[in-house]
């Protein structure tokens, strides 16, 4: 998977553009988040994508020539903090509750709502993360998942070298 991240200008249509770029060309999006940056006039998009290098390159090229485009950025390979979101419902009755406690414990997930049959826990984490508990609790019996895409960030600078 590549994570590109791009600013681009904060206006009606953006999105729709550059979701167009991908699906007019048969390109595959794993996720796409968006979200405002502390200038108002600015958004950062954050994309993965499937796909070998020629591919990405050439999805990079096209991205730049959008004119909504401020910048754009692999950062693949680069160091960088990448971070989703998760809510995930789980058939919770009687002793599987503790059970189920315990595991989101040791993850850090918290209890966002308890049902009479259900638990809604949310993670933050990397997707692989996500994906290992989301496969522990997997036997309790998940209900519903909702994902929001990553974010990823480039890391700072420390001693004049990335990292």
């Amino acid at each position: 998977m590549h994570v590109i991240s791009m600013l681009v200008e904060n206006h009606q249509g953006v999105l729709a553009r550059i979701a167009g770029l991908f699906s007019g060309r048969g390109y595959n999006l794993e996720s796409i988040t968006v979200g405002a940056t502390i200038d108002p006039t600015v958004s950062r998009l954050t994309l993965v994508c499937g796909g070998d290098d020629p591919v990405v390159e050439q999805i990079k090229k096209q991205l730049n020539r959008l004119i909504d485009v401020i910048k754009v950025l692999d950062l693949t390979d680069s160091p960088s903090l990448r971070r989703e979101l998760a809510l995930i419902k789980v058939s919770a009755k009687g002793r599987q509750r503790g059970e189920i406690f315990q595991v989101a414990e040791v993850f850090k997930a918290q209890v966002m709502d308890m049902g009479s049959d259900t638990m809604t826990l949310e993670i933050a984490g990397t997707p692989d993360k996500i994906d290992d508990f989301i496969s522990l609790v997997l036997p309790f019996g998940v209900v519903e998942t909702a994902r929001s895409g990553v974010v990823a960030i480039e890391r700072g600078k420390k001693n004049g070298k990335q990292g």
